[in-house]
């Protein structure tokens, strides 16, 4: 498996805790900023296949927030053999 050396950064993990806050923002929108949070100062951390989808359905949602498809596109900065 590759090594990870990305980590969320303070804008995107601030991105994702608006969207975990946020009682509107869908399932995937919330799975996709956990990962996000999880992997704040962790780059030992991976994005799991389950939260890459969930990351990917956030960013092709045109309703989804800004904050949601920050912390999505965090996530997926994140997934192994990027």
């Amino acid at each position: 498996m590759p090594k990870n050396i990305e980590t969320t950064g303070k804008k995107a993990a601030s991105a994702a805790s608006k969207v975990l806050h946020n009682s509107s923002a869908s399932k995937a929108a919330k799975s996709a900023a956990g990962s996000a949070l999880s992997q704040t100062k962790t780059p030992a951390k991976m994005t799991s296949a389950k939260a890459g989808t969930a990351a990917s359905k956030t960013l092709r949602n045109q309703d989804a927030s800004k904050s949601a498809k920050s912390a999505a596109g965090s996530t997926l900065t994140q997934r192994p053999g990027k």
